[in-house]
């Protein structure tokens, strides 16, 4: 199993930045693939940007490429989405994952494990 837990999120003006964590505990992921996803209310889980554990390429959705970056850091067990020049559009729920998949993936039901999520709201 792993825990997967999220914070960081809260509410902030448009144009500002918010830097999201994500706490992984339980059994050995280096192999993993991790992402973030989103939800805003009435629409569906919405893929963000995933990570490979153990290094490597990275993946970010067309709406927020070049605002949002992924990163993890190994010796922490965390993973952060650093999110910039927000928009009221990126308000939702966003929720770090992992999946057991070796192959880079958008799809949320591809994905294993979850974390409760976070809040984020961006005002005018």
């Amino acid at each position: 199993q792993v825990q997967l837990v999220e914070s960081g999120g809260g509410l902030v003006q448009a144009g500002g930045s918010l830097r999201l964590s994500c706490a992984a505990s339980g059994r050995t992921f280096s192999s993993y693939i991790m992402g973030w996803f989103r939800q805003a209310p009435g629409k569906e889980r919405e893929f963000v940007a995933a990570i490979r554990w153990s290094g490597g390429s990275t993946y970010h959705a067309d709406s927020v490429r070049g605002r949002f970056t992924i990163s993890r850091d190994n010796a922490k067990n965390t993973m952060y989405l650093q999110m910039n020049r927000l928009k009221q559009e990126d308000t939702a729920v966003y929720y770090c994952a992992a999946s057991e998949k070796h192959y880079y993936t958008g799809r949320s039901t591809e994905y294993d494990y979850w974390g409760q999520g976070t809040q984020v709201t961006v005002s005018s």
